[in-house]
C-alpha cells in the first residue's frame, strides 16, 4: 500500500487508510486497531505522501525520511520511543537528516515521524519508495531504444 493512501487525522491518534470517498468527506479505517470512521470534509487531515521535512536546503518528502529510518534500522522498528525525552529524539533525527531546519521541525513532529513509522512497520508498510522513480528509468530505457 503507497503512502497516498495513508492518512493522519487531526485529533485523532495513529494512522488511517482510505477506504473509500463519500460525498461529505471519506471512510478511513484505524492502523491502530482497524475501527472505521467517517471523516467531514472540513476536518483537518493530512495525506502522509503529500508531507515534507524541512532541511536547511529543501524540503524532504516523509517518504524519503522513512527510507532513511528504514536504512538505519535494518528493516526493524526504532531504536528509540516516540516517548523519549526531546534532546533524544532530536538526537535521533539528526542521525536521519543530520541538515534538518531545528527552527522549523518540532520534538512533537519528530515524535510524530517516529510514531507513524512504527504504525506503518507493524502494518507491513515498508515501500516507502515513490513508485514513479522504479518506473521511470524503464521509460528512459525504452525510448532510448526507439532512436
Amino acid at each position: 500500500m503507497a503512502l497516498d493512501k495513508i492518512l493522519s487525522i487531526g485529533g485523532k491518534p495513529g494512522l488511517y487508510k482510505l477506504l473509500t470517498q463519500t460525498r461529505s468527506g471519506f471512510v478511513g479505517e484505524s492502523l491502530l486497531d482497524g475501527k472505521r470512521v467517517t471523516v467531514g470534509i472540513r476536518s483537518n487531515v493530512s495525506v502522509l505522501s503529500e508531507i515534507a521535512i524541512y532541511t536547511l536546503e529543501e524540503e524532504v518528502p516523509l517518504r524519503e525520511v522513512f527510507q532513511k529510518i528504514k536504512e538505519k534500522e535494518g528493516g526493524k522498528k526504532t531504536s528509540i520511543s516516540h516517548k523519549a525525552d526531546k534532546i533524544e529524539l532530536e538526537e535521533y533525527f539528526f542521525e536521519i537528516l543530520p541538515n534538518y531546519d531545528e527552527d522549523r521541525v518540532y520534538a512533537s513532529d519528530i515524535k510524530k515521524i517516529v510514531q507513524w513509522y512504527n504504525i506503518l512497520l507493524d502494518n507491513n508498510i515498508t515501500d516507502f519508495v515513490e513508485e514513479k522513480d522504479v518506473e521511470e528509468p524503464t521509460a528512459v530505457d525504452a525510448s532510448s531504444e526507439e532512436e
